[in-house]
């Protein structure tokens, strides 16, 4: 136990003194107070130009369809309401003038009752204007029609704008409110692992070109040394993550009457209690799991240039699990066949998991099992990554064989 703490305490402090560690929290800080901080700098700078910043842009129509202009200008003006609505005479070339110029952003020309051409400077991968100009244009239509049977203009308005009422009670687990911190957490667990793991890797492969090792390790026990460095990089990862989402969380609440209701920002700082321990938890096995495979493979690299090319395989069965937790939130269904066959996967089941946790309903024993093999797989494979760092450190020249490794760990 005293060679652990040693080793812990060593190792933690070098990830504290490392400058790059400071400078990369330093900056995330910083990067995060900006963001939150925003809304009001904007609103400082903002209140120079009031006047400037209260003007909607002009939306143009061109009436070449309708006898009376009013009734087009009437309905875009309730379907567009961040916009200047105004009906115009003039023609194509001058419409065309006026958006160019940006005096106006854009403009309807309407040909006949069921087709129009919409004019734009620059079409926005989200523009969405011909969708609600289409049900626009298609209400006038139907009360038209109407009018023409013998229907009065006031009824068909209530007919075609009837208000339909709803509530949605959810009895699981709503996946709109809880899918953005869900994604943080996923690709939090995702960059920490990688950048943490790599740099597992490469400090076992930096100390095995020292000779020192070769004492070290003969004098120490391997487990006491891998589960050292590991816990250490852990512990560091997690200071780091303290001090961005703490911050995060600092600078939200200090702005949060600038946020005003912005449903991203509030479901991402509203996490329940219980999804943020679950978090926790699956984000701690889930980086030792990993964390101890990037040492065992860091202490059979012969070269810190090797680092990348040992690496490449859990690299990509982590990636892997990335991509199948990412697929399945962004389809919404994160309880399919392959997803509970990943909360089972030691490499999978962090992700996995939690996942399915905060978008669905899992039966408790489903996360009893998760977990027990989830632990299990951590202690065993931290004890095998460990005896394959007493043996990788003390081999030299060509990257060893696994089937090499496991007989020289067999032999010891």
């Amino acid at each position: 136990m005293k060679q652990f703490k040693t080793i812990l305490k060593f190792e933690l402090l070098n990830y504290i003194k490392n400058k790059v560690f400071v400078g990369i929290t330093i900056f995330l800080v910083a990067a995060i107070a900006i963001v939150m901080f925003f809304p009001l700098i904007a609103e400082s700078f903002g209140s120079k130009s009031t006047e400037a910043t209260d003007a909607k842009p002009v939306m143009l129509i061109v009436n070449d369809a309708y006898d009376n202009s009013d009734i087009l200008k009437e309905s875009f003006s309730s379907a567009f309401t961040d916009y200047d609505v105004q009906v115009t005479n003039d023609g194509i070339d001058s419409v065309k003038s006026l958006i160019t110029s940006e005096s106006a952003e854009c403009a309807f020309v309407i040909k006949s009752d069921s087709e129009y051409e919409y004019y734009v400077n620059n079409n926005s991968l989200y523009d969405e204007k011909t969708m609600i100009a289409d049900s626009v244009l298609q209400n006038i239509y139907r009360v038209n029609a109407m009018v023409k049977s013998g229907i009065s203009s006031q009824d068909a308005d209530k007919i075609i704008n009837v208000q339909i009422e709803h509530t949605t009670t959810s009895l699981g687990k709503d996946q709109t409110k809880n899918f953005f911190y869900t994604y943080i957490m996923i690709f939090a667990l995702y960059m920490v692992i990688l950048l943490y793991g790599q740099m597992v890797a490469t400090n076992v492969a930096t100390e095995k070109s020292s000779r020192a090792m070769e004492l070290l390790i003969t004098s120490a026990k391997p487990v006491s040394m891998m589960f050292g460095k590991v816990i250490a990089s852990c512990i560091a990862g997690l200071i780091q993550l303290v001090a961005v989402f703490g911050s995060a969380f600092l600078f939200y609440n200090m702005n949060k009457s600038y946020w005003g209701d912005n449903f991203i920002i509030k479901s991402i700082f509203d996490m329940p209690l219980d999804l943020l321990l679950y978090m926790l938890l699956f984000f701690i096995l889930g980086f030792f799991i990993y964390a101890f495979l990037y040492g065992a493979i860091g202490s059979t690299a012969s070269k810190v240039e090797d680092i990348n090319t040992s690496v490449m395989p859990l690299t990509f069965i982590f990636i892997a699990a990335f991509m199948v937790v990412m697929f399945s939130m962004s389809a919404g269904s994160v309880d399919n066949a392959l997803m509970r066959v990943c909360s089972y996967i030691p490499f999978t089941s962090p992700m996995a998991m939690f996942t399915r946790i905060a978008m669905s309903t899992v039966p408790i024993y489903e996360i009893i099992i998760s977990v027990v093999i989830l632990i299990a797989s951590v202690i065993g494979i931290g004890v095998i990554s460990a005896k394959i760092y007493r043996v990788g450190v003390l081999l030299y020249g060509t990257p060893p064989k696994l089937g090499a490794i496991f007989k020289a760990i067999k032999k010891s």
